[in-house]
């Protein structure tokens, strides 16, 4: 009689079914490389023991950098120290917080969920302050991106996300930058401007623009006089130093994720500001791994080839959208030893695809006018 109220409570009240049991390990695989972000993944390595053993077979991992600590600042209290950096950079000079980001190796801790996807027992032991510390009051533990990625056995596209751009600049001035790297520099694009505003007003946009009733400038793509006085080359000249100092810089903190990860196909190293994109492809990444790097360790970045650059300028681009860029700058760079017949042949390709819309369309447009080309030794 018992056995029989307890086969019909058990029918009434049946045990409830884990859906993602029945699930199988491809599929949690494709929802896990979904989700991609390594604190989310960190997460649902303690729902249960398989989703544990499966986590480390992602092979699309996003990792979003939190705080950037120098090492200076690394031995005092954690969070206030890493809120008075930030706040220290933003009054610095733009070269001044570029070498307190960079050259005093930076971006080395942060704040992540480690400890969710190792098992207590390969916790790693705090050896060097470089790599990260504890932080007991607030059960925060910094790490760096090169141990977070050790938990992760496969990684084919890795992407990782600085808080912010290294570059301080002014307010209405915009500066994005692309570069592609292999051992060294393959090619780097800058666009920047002036100042950039938005306007509907067509008739008002050609006054200010001094456009023609075809949409032409009429300085016909030359550089006037002015830029030259009025600290208009020096300022282009500061955004690509600085921009390939940045760019280099970031290829140098890469190399232990490289060679640990030979899986990788792709890496992707931008800012939340979308100032920045580091880009390499799986036969830039394999190069790396073969060719020994040209390196600085004074100033912890990779070395700059001698490079060609070809710039194109408007003191006035108006775009479809209705977004105008006042002093409109792009620089194409590559190393000199390249062909020149092969840099001519995919320039026009190679530059437009560097941004996003609408920038994009900006690159494609100043491409279209006058051409001036400038050599730069390495550095």
């Amino acid at each position: 009689m018992g056995s029989l109220k307890l086969d019909l409570y058990s029918r009434i009240h049946p045990e409830p079914i884990d859906h993602f049991d029945v699930l199988p390990d491809s599929i949690l695989l494709l929802i896990f490389n979904k989700i991609g972000d390594v604190k989310a993944l960190g997460r649902c390595c303690v729902v249960s023991r398989r989703f544990h053993s499966l986590v480390p077979q992602v092979e699309n991992v996003v990792v979003r950098v939190d705080c950037v600590i120098s090492d200076d600042d690394s031995s005092s209290s954690g969070i206030s120290a890493a809120s008075s950096v930030s706040a220290a950079d933003k009054s610095r000079h733009p070269i001044s917080s570029l070498c307190r980001l960079f050259f005093s190796s930076l971006f080395k801790p942060f704040q992540s969920l480690t400890q969710l996807i190792a098992p207590s027992s390969r916790r790693p032991i705090v050896s060097n302050s470089e790599d990260f510390y504890d932080i007991d009051q607030n059960s925060v533990t910094h790490h760096s991106p090169t141990q977070v990625l050790k938990n992760f056995d496969e990684i084919k596209l890795l992407r990782i996300e600085l808080p912010r751009g290294e570059l301080e600049i002014d307010e209405g001035i915009l500066l994005k930058w692309k570069a592609d790297f292999g051992s060294t520099l393959d090619n780097c694009v800058i666009l920047g401007a002036s100042s950039v505003f938005q306007t509907t007003n067509t008739d008002e946009c050609s006054s200010v623009c001094n456009v023609d009733s075809n949409g032409a400038e009429s300085d016909n793509g030359s550089i006037p006089e002015s830029f030259y006085t009025n600290g208009g080359l020096k300022m282009r000249v500061v955004w690509t130093i600085s921009s390939l100092i940045a760019a280099s810089a970031r290829h140098y903190l890469l190399q232990p994720i490289i060679a640990e990860h030979k899986t990788l196909e792709s890496l992707v190293l931008t800012d939340a500001d979308g100032q920045g994109v580091l880009t390499m492809n799986e036969v830039q990444l394999e190069e790396l791994r073969v060719k020994p790097l040209s390196a600085s360790t004074a100033s912890k970045r990779t070395l700059v080839p001698a490079l060609s650059m070809r710039l194109w300028y408007a003191a006035h681009l108006e775009l479809p959208n209705g977004t105008v860029l006042k002093g409109a700058t792009l620089v194409a760079i590559r190393p000199s030893e390249q062909p020149k017949k092969e840099v001519l042949e995919s320039e026009a390709n190679w530059v437009a695809s560097a941004f996003e819309e609408p920038f994009g369309t900006a690159a494609r447009m100043l491409v279209k006018r006058r051409t001036y080309c400038l050599e730069m030794n390495s550095f």
